[in-house]
């Protein structure tokens, strides 16, 4: 028996359309595209059809974004028996090669014609010995490195200055959802190409892509190759730096990620002029602050980041800000979450002023502060004291599932039969106190070293255990 198929359609009969309701529908659907539009769309083709294009502003845009192209040499794993020069000689085995070259294709937009600096992504230029650019009229430029920061996946290159053309930077903080974009870049190494969408949402983070993150999100396609591209409006306008893709497949599903042109700026700037970023510290650990949380403090607001930690002597706390309060902005700039604070800190360099808007209780306050130095990633045990010769201690990092977890310096090498070993100190282990006093830094931990006398009494946490050790 033959399937069926049944349609939906109304019982009633077809009526014609009346002559004047069809031309009023045609002067709503074409009046959009004949007003004056920002990418200067033509009214007519040459049949006088109506024809919107974006090509006006894509012309203008395109010789602006270049192709990066870059030879780098990565260090070769290899088998630990091959490095046996014995080895080798009692099987015949040829010497192998320590390394091998790499490629790699990425974008890039100028910003700077006159001095030929080009903004980009630092995973485009990562390991790179030799990077090429290649402009659109087929000229290639060798480039070379003015400065990158991998945390927020920025990095800045340079090239002869000569007949360049610059993008305009917008102001990505007026983007709105729903706006159009435009991707340009060069996908899986095609060439220059260009595809279209919207701002699909604002503010993204905490996804782990990067360091610090405030992405554009767009479903205007975004494919390898593309990273380091321009994200336009259709003013012909930067707004982003398209950066990475959500491709559960390999391949793009309408989820891309941009880097707004606002902070690309501002870690140019310092990349340009220092060479890199160079961030301090506050001394404070956040968390976003919930409707449980508010309605627990007692507060009517919805945004902000609660303080849950502050450093001992930190600059933070001799600002008097204390646990329990509410950041609802820094320098003028409003602080939705615990994300927002720890990108608005991160665009600032040691020494830096900084005005901290907070709630403490339903009472608004200033905190007027400054960025500090912030302390060294790992320390040498015996710049504390000698009797820890051959240990290194290193802070608690942020991603590391200790942080927030416990309060201590972490023990990352113990030298076998050093006095630390010896007495039973190993890597891995978490030094909460010293001396019974707590050790929450390594300012805390030196204070606690100054009262030994006969011997270094650690208190550590190693896995779900803990346990006492002197080091005599």
């Amino acid at each position: 028996m033959p399937s069926r198929i049944s349609l939906c359609r109304s019982p009633r009969r077809s009526r014609q359309l009346h002559p004047l309701l069809i031309a009023l529908l045609l002067i709503a659907f074409i009046a959009p595209f004949t007003g004056t539009a920002n990418a200067s769309l033509p009214m007519a083709d040459s049949q006088g059809e109506p024809l919107p294009t974006l090509a006006p502003m894509l012309e203008r845009v395109t010789p602006a974004v270049v192709n990066i192209s870059t030879r780098g040499r990565v260090q070769i794993q290899g088998n630990p028996l091959l490095q046996d020069p014995f080895f080798r000689r009692f099987f015949n085995i040829p010497e192998q090669p320590s390394h091998r070259d790499t490629q790699s294709l990425g974008s890039g937009v100028i910003i700077d014609a006159a001095n030929g600096y080009i903004l980009t992504n630092s995973h485009v230029i990562d390991k790179a010995i030799e990077i090429t650019v290649t402009l659109q009229d087929g000229r290639r430029l060798n480039a070379t490195l003015v400065g990158a920061d991998p945390e927020a996946d920025v990095a800045v290159i340079q090239v002869p200055a000569e007949n360049l053309s610059a993008l305009k930077l917008a102001d990505s903080d007026q983007l709105r959802v729903g706006d159009f974009v435009v991707a340009i870049g060069n996908p899986f190494g095609l060439g220059q190409t260009v595809t279209s969408g919207i701002v699909s949402a604002l503010g993204r983070s905490g996804l782990g892509i990067e360091g610090y993150e405030d992405f554009i999100q767009t479903d205007a396609s975004i494919n390898p190759g593309n990273s380091g591209g321009a994200l336009v409006n259709l003013r012909g306008e930067l707004v982003g730096i398209n950066t990475a893709i959500i491709a559960p497949g390999g391949g793009n599903v309408g989820i891309g990620f941009a880097i707004p042109t606002n902070m690309g700026q501002q870690i140019m700037a310092q990349l340009v002029k220092y060479g890199e970023v160079k961030r301090g510290k506050l001394g404070i650990s956040a968390q976003n602050l919930t409707p449980e949380l508010a309605h627990a403090f007692d507060i009517q607001q919805t945004n902000g980041a609660v303080v849950v930690q502050l450093a001992p002597d930190s600059v933070a706390a001799e600002a008097g800000l204390q646990i329990g309060d509410v950041i609802i902005g820094v320098n003028d700039h409003a602080t939705n979450n615990a994300f927002d604070i720890r990108n608005q800190l991160g665009l600032l360099r040691v020494g830096d002023k900084v005005k901290l808007e907070i709630l403490r209780g339903n009472k608004k306050l200033a905190i007027k502060t400054r960025i500090a130095d912030p302390e060294p990633n790992k320390v040498e045990g015996k710049q504390f004291d000698a009797r820890l010769d051959g240990t290194i201690f290193s802070r608690i990092e942020e991603g590391s599932p200790l942080y927030g977890q416990i309060n201590g310096v972490l023990v990352v090498e113990t030298e076998p039969n050093s006095r630390a070993w010896r007495a039973g100190l190993r890597k891995g282990d978490v030094v909460v106190s010293a001396n019974r006093r707590a050790t929450a830094d390594f300012t805390s931990l030196a204070e606690a070293l100054k009262t030994s006398r006969r011997g270094i009494l650690l208190n550590v946490v190693r896995g779900s255990s803990a346990l006492f050790i002197l080091i005599q």
